[in-house]
C-alpha cells in the first residue's frame, strides 16, 4: 500500500479532530493544525481501513476550496492494471470517516467489490464555511437566498474533481457513484436528473426534495447509456415531509417508464433521518453490483 506523507496525514488527522469536536467552530485546516500541538496527533497510517491519500482542492467552478480524502482498496499497488469502480461521497467531512471504512466490510461480508473512496469535505460544520445548504440546492421560485448552487458545484463534480480523481488514480471512468444524505440527496437526484450519464450509481439517502420540487416530478433529461442506476431510500421513522416526500416520489415514478435510470425505492424499517447512512449504502451498492452481476450473467448465457 502506499501510504501518503506524513505531512498530509498530520494535516488530515487535524481535520478530523476539529471537524469533530469543534462544531462551531470556524478554523481551518491549516488553522488548526498550526495550532495544535503536531506531537499529540495520532497518524491515519495506524487505521488502515482509512489508508489513501489526502489533498486539497481549490475550485474555480465553486470558487471555495475543497479538502479531499481518498481511501483506496487493499491491494491497491500489487496490481498496477486494475481499475476500480469510485464512490463519490458528499458531506465526507462525517460521511467518509463511517463509509468509507465500511466498504472494507461490504466487501468482506457482502462480496461487494472493492472501491475507491472519494470524500468531499469542506473542513468545518460551521456555516461560514460549510456551504452544503448552497451547494446542494439548485435555482427554484421557491429557493432561499442562500440556495441554488447545484449547477456550480456539478461543474466542480464534472470539470474538476472527476478528472482529478482519475488522472491520480486507477479509476473506472464508467463506474462512478454518487452518494448523498438529507440535502446531499438532493444533490444526487439533481445530478441525476439534470446529467444523468455523469454517473453511473446514484444513491440518494432521505433526499430533500425542495427547492424547485416540480423538477423531480419532471422529465429527466436524456442519457447516452442504458446502464444507468438511481437508488432512494427513505427510513420508515424519517422526518413526516421527508418521508411523505419520498413516498410521493416513488409512488409517482413507479408509474412511469420513460426514467433515463433504472430506479429501486428502499423503505428502512425503523431508519431515521441521518441515523441510518450505513444502510443506505449498503442497500444501495449491492443493489447496484448485484443487477450487474444479473446483467453479466445474461450477456453470457445469451453468447452461448
Amino acid at each position: 500500500m502506499k501510504w501518503i506523507s506524513t505531512k498530509q496525514y498530520l494535516l488530515a488527522i487535524a481535520f478530523t479532530v476539529s471537524s469533530l469536536s469543534t462544531v462551531g467552530c470556524s478554523s481551518t485546516v491549516e488553522e488548526t493544525s498550526s495550532s495544535t500541538d503536531m506531537n499529540s496527533l495520532v497518524p491515519l497510517n495506524f487505521l488502515p481501513a482509512l489508508a489513501g491519500d489526502y489533498f486539497k482542492l481549490e475550485s474555480e467552478s465553486v470558487g471555495r476550496p475543497f479538502h479531499i480524502y481518498v481511501r483506496l482498496p487493499e491491494g491497491y499497488d500489487e496490481n498496477n492494471s486494475k481499475q476500480y469502480p469510485v464512490v463519490y461521497l458528499l458531506d465526507g467531512d462525517s460521511l467518509f470517516p463511517i463509509l468509507a471504512t465500511n466498504h472494507l466490510f461490504l466487501q468482506y461480508d457482502d462480496k461487494l467489490p472493492e472501491a475507491i473512496i472519494v470524500g468531499i469535505a469542506y473542513g468545518s460544520f460551521h456555516p461560514s464555511i460549510n456551504k452544503r445548504g448552497y451547494d446542494f440546492s439548485a435555482p427554484a421560485v421557491d429557493a432561499k437566498p442562500n440556495q441554488g448552487g447545484a449547477p456550480k458545484f456539478q461543474q466542480f463534480l464534472e470539470t474538476e474533481l472527476i478528472p482529478d480523481i482519475e488522472s491520480r488514480y486507477r479509476a473506472d471512468p464508467n463506474k462512478r457513484v454518487l452518494f448523498g444524505q438529507s440535502r446531499g440527496g438532493y444533490m444526487v437526484l439533481y445530478s441525476a436528473f439534470t446529467k444523468p450519464d455523469l454517473f453511473w450509481g446514484h444513491i440518494a439517502s432521505n433526499p430533500s426534495i425542495k427547492p424547485g420540487r416540480e423538477r423531480f416530478f419532471s422529465t429527466p433529461n436524456s442519457a447516452s447509456r442504458n446502464d444507468l442506476s438511481l437508488i432512494l431510500t427513505s427510513g420508515s421513522h424519517d422526518r413526516s415531509y421527508s418521508r411523505d416526500n419520498a413516498m410521493d416520489w416513488a409512488t409517482y415514478w413507479k408509474n412511469r417508464h420513460d426514467a433515463p435510470w433504472d430506479i429501486k425505492v428502499f423503505t428502512i424499517d425503523g431508519g431515521t433521518h441521518a441515523a441510518n447512512s450505513t444502510d443506505s449504502y449498503r442497500l444501495g451498492l449491492n443493489w447496484l453490483f448485484k443487477k450487474e452481476g444479473k446483467a453479466k450473467d445474461s450477456a453470457v448465457i445469451e453468447s452461448n
